[in-house]
């Protein structure tokens, strides 16, 4: 069964191959701003369930879900482009870092 890791490395390979044609440094910095597009798609979706929405636009907590999973997806290839070999590692250590510092907050509340 593939890993979460595995399957970003699969897609990161295809999306590499559709943008080829354009230099490196540009290919992580346009997937670096499709993380903001996609966390934006979750916000305009969450308009829906809040009853805030100005057209005929009727969103459910599912489609949010859908949409922070691709703005989630889209922060993993970002650190996959950034650093293929070591993406996960960094993934891991940063992750393993936020988590101790939510836990030392907590403790110190």
């Amino acid at each position: 069964m593939d890993t979460l890791w595995d399957n970003i490395e699969k897609l990161s390979a295809v999306c590499r191959a559709a943008g080829a044609h354009l230099p490196d440094e540009e290919l992580k910095a346009l997937q670096a701003g499709k993380v903001a597009e996609e966390a934006g798609e979750a916000i305009h979706t969450l308009h829906g369930p809040k009853g805030l929405t100005t057209c005929s636009d009727d969103h459910t907590w599912s489609e949010v879900q859908n949409d922070l999973v691709g703005a989630v997806t889209a922060a993993l290839l970002a650190m996959h482009y950034i650093d293929p070999t070591g993406a996960r590692a960094t993934f891991d250590e940063i992750l393993h870092r936020r988590i101790r510092r939510g836990r030392e907050a907590a403790v110190a509340a």
